[in-house]
């Protein structure tokens, strides 16, 4: 992931990198220069010769990454572009608030084969609890005036889905309906980014009221008479749900890891840092002091963040978790939501209720589907 704009044009109360607790965005460059997008291609393609990586994965992220602006944008792509021809396949993604899309950005995303990703949390009413403008305006007619451009039969190609930071004010049918008509090829949903220390609105470790909420969406999504969307939260726990429970199936135990972090962050002046959902934690938690001018891609995988953040350290859960029936469903959450002092990520997430009723509810529900339908067949 690469941080190609440090500022945004809106000013989103739940928005993990500039209203939560950390606040190192405010001294690095507020747009990546065309020499460290020069460095950056160079070390990619450095990684990728070393390994003989099939293909690369970039995707470029702000704040808002179209203030960066077309001429920089469009250096950066090409680099890549060019740096990894006869290497790798090279997969560029862009994930961007919706407003600032026109023709041209459009023009240039079908060029080079960029697609855009759009955040929008539902209708106006839904999505302006958040996601305002930085003068208090709405910013709804704006994202839909960009989804418009990205469903044109020329754009179509380019259009990757919607990101939706869940809010359990808002109705989750209506704000999943809401979504579908914007013909999205798959949404995610976001649970708000939180800690123990700094815990969700309405959280109650008696309650459930996120799973609740992604439970109704699920049961919509899930009986439709055709699928309508992808939602990848459930059909990743769909997927280890299924493992082993189909009767000619071998049995093929999920490991007991958290989520992978499947990605670094390079911010705009080539520091390196961990997935910057950390930054609910604490001032600098996604910090790892390396940066690419002196560091390689290597240096980076060994360095010993880099490896508690992909599970792979020693203890990478909290005790409960590991004994936890439904940890290979969930992995323990995202690392973020782990943390609370004094010790640090060697908790359970703030949103383990929510987590374990979820993950069991969609577990018994296509478990149960798939044996009564291969019941039938035989």
């Amino acid at each position: 992931m690469v941080k190609v704009a440090q500022r945004c044009n809106l000013a989103c109360d739940h928005c993990y990198v500039y209203e939560l607790q950390d606040t190192t965005w405010r001294d690095k460059p507020v747009v990546i220069a065309e020499e460290s997008a020069d460095r950056l291609a160079e070390r990619i393609a450095e990684h990728a010769r070393d390994h003989a990586l099939p293909a690369v994965r970039v995707v470029l992220h702000g704040g808002e990454p179209l203030l960066a602006g077309r001429r920089r944008i469009e250096h950066l792509v090409s680099v890549l572009r060019s740096a990894l021809q006869g290497l790798s396949d090279c997969d560029i993604s862009l994930q961007c608030n919706g407003t600032l899309l026109d023709p041209e950005w459009l023009d240039l995303f079908r060029q080079y084969g960029v697609s855009v990703g759009v955040s929008l949390d539902g209708d106006r009413t839904a999505n302006d609890r958040h996601r305002l403008s930085r003068n208090g305006r709405s910013s709804y007619t704006a994202v839909l005036k960009g989804l418009e451009l990205l469903r044109r039969p020329e754009n179509r190609a380019l259009y990757s889905g919607l990101l939706c930071t869940v809010d359990t004010a808002n109705d989750p049918v209506a704000v999943y309906e809401e979504l579908l008509s914007h013909e999205p090829p798959m949404i995610d949903f976001l649970l708000p980014h939180s800690t123990w220390e700094h815990p969700p609105p309405g959280h109650d470790t008696a309650a459930t009221p996120y799973a609740d909420w992604l439970l109704a969406v699920f049961e919509r999504w899930y009986t439709a008479p055709v699928r309508e969307t992808r939602i990848r939260r459930f059909e990743d726990i769909m997927e280890l749900s299924l493992r082993g429970a189909l009767p000619s199936a071998p049995v093929v135990p999920a490991p007991v890891v958290p989520p992978v972090s499947d990605f670094i962050v390079v911010e705009s002046d080539l520091s390196v840092e961990l997935p910057d959902n950390l930054k609910a934690a604490y001032d600098g938690a996604a910090a790892t002091g390396l940066n690419l001018i002196e560091h390689d891609f290597d240096t980076v995988a060994r360095h010993p963040s880099v490896v508690a953040a992909r599970g792979e350290g020693p203890a990478p859960l909290a005790a409960d978790c590991v004994e936890c029936p439904v940890v290979r469903l969930c992995g323990g959450g995202l690392r973020a939501h782990r943390f609370r002092a004094p010790d640090d990520f060697d908790n359970p997430s703030v949103y383990c209720a929510d987590l374990r009723r979820l993950t069991t509810h969609i577990h018994d529900r296509v478990v149960a589907d798939v044996r009564e339908l291969f019941g039938r067949a035989s």
